[in-house]
C-alpha cells in the first residue's frame, strides 16, 4: 500500500537570498494579478512606463541601469512596449545611443493601470502587520543598494 506524501511550504530559511526570492515571488504575483487586468503582461511593464515618464526622456542602457536590468532583460522587456506603441525611440545626436520616450498612448496606458496599481498596493499594505509596510518602504531600497557594495 503505497503512503501519500505531503509536502509543507518551509516557514523559513536562514538564507536571506531564499526568503527574499520567494517574498518577490510572491508580492509579484498580487501585482500582476491585479496588471493584467489593465492590459499588461508582467508587472515590470508599468515599472518601467513609469520610470521613462518620470525622466521624460532617457537612454536605454541608462533604463537598464535604472531598473536594474542587463541588456539583455532591457530589449526583452521593452520590444513589447514599442509594439504596443506605449514607447518609442527618439534620435539624438550620437547615433548609437537609443533614446526612450512615453508616448501618448503610453501615459494614456499609465493612467488607466494607476488604479491596479494602487490595488496592489492596498492589498499588501492590508496582508502585511501594521508598521511593516513603512519598514520595507524604508529599508529595501537600502538593501539593494547595499547590495550591490557587498
Amino acid at each position: 500500500m503505497a503512503t501519500e506524501t505531503v509536502y509543507e511550504k518551509p516557514m523559513g530559511s536562514p538564507c536571506l537570498c531564499a526568503n527574499l526570492r520567494r517574498a518577490t515571488r510572491a508580492v509579484t504575483h498580487v501585482y500582476e494579478e491585479e496588471f493584467r487586468r489593465a492590459g499588461f503582461t508582467g508587472a515590470t511593464q508599468f515599472h518601467v512606463l513609469r520610470a521613462v515618464e518620470q525622466a521624460d526622456s532617457l537612454r536605454q542602457g541608462d533604463l537598464g541601469i535604472l531598473l536594474d536590468l542587463d541588456k539583455t532583460t532591457i530589449t526583452r522587456t521593452l520590444k513589447p512596449l514599442f509594439q504596443k506603441g506605449w514607447l518609442v525611440l527618439e534620435s539624438h545626436t550620437d547615433a548609437r545611443e537609443k533614446w526612450v520616450k512615453l508616448t501618448k498612448t503610453g501615459r494614456e496606458q499609465i493612467q488607466r493601470a494607476r488604479p491596479a496599481w494602487e490595488k496592489a498596493q492596498g492589498r499588501m499594505k492590508r496582508a502585511l502587520p501594521p508598521g511593516m509596510w513603512d519598514l520595507f518602504m524604508g529599508s529595501l531600497p537600502k538593501l539593494a543598494e547595499l547590495g550591490a557594495s557587498a
